[in-house]
């Protein structure tokens, strides 16, 4: 289905994830906008990082868009922003490794999010994270509350 200019639907995903402790329980959401349309996603894991639930954030948003879409991506991690735009490309090069050489750490969900977001036009954008930011700061809450239902 195209948007009213004749193209694909514009969707505005903003994610957050969070940790408590680093290892520890830890809970991620995303927030899809469409239009004057809204829908909130939340899920937890009892034994992860932090980076790994902001990356599950982006990923549950982008598999949660059933078409292809023109995304702008709102997240407060440098790590997903720096690694879809700037690390990704020379780690798949390298065969999953870094600069180092040293193995990618979270291969499987970095594998997975490239390809989610490959189904799209997607733009990465970094916000300040408890800056103010209405929908980051909702997704923070958001995040939070899905680590509390971990009991």
């Amino acid at each position: 289905m195209a948007d009213s200019s004749g193209g694909s639907k514009r969707v505005r995903l903003y994610t957050d994830g969070s940790c408590h402790g680093n290892p520890g329980p830890g809970g991620w959401a995303a927030l899809l906008e469409y239009g004057s349309k809204s829908r909130e996603l939340t899920g937890n894991d009892p034994a992860t990082t932090n980076n790994r639930m902001e990356m599950m954030a982006v990923l549950e948003g982008l598999r949660a868009l059933k078409e292809p879409c023109d995304v702008e991506v709102w997240t407060d991690s440098r790590y997903v922003v720096d690694g879809m735009t700037s690390w990704l490309a020379g780690w798949k090069k390298r065969g999953w490794k870094t600069a180092s050489r040293q193995p990618v750490k979270n291969e499987e969900l970095w594998r997975a999010l490239d390809e989610e977001a490959s189904r799209h036009r997607v733009t990465w954008n970094w916000v300040k994270g408890h800056d103010g930011h209405p929908q980051n700061e909702r997704c923070d809450r958001l995040a939070n509350e899905a680590i509390e239902r971990l009991g």
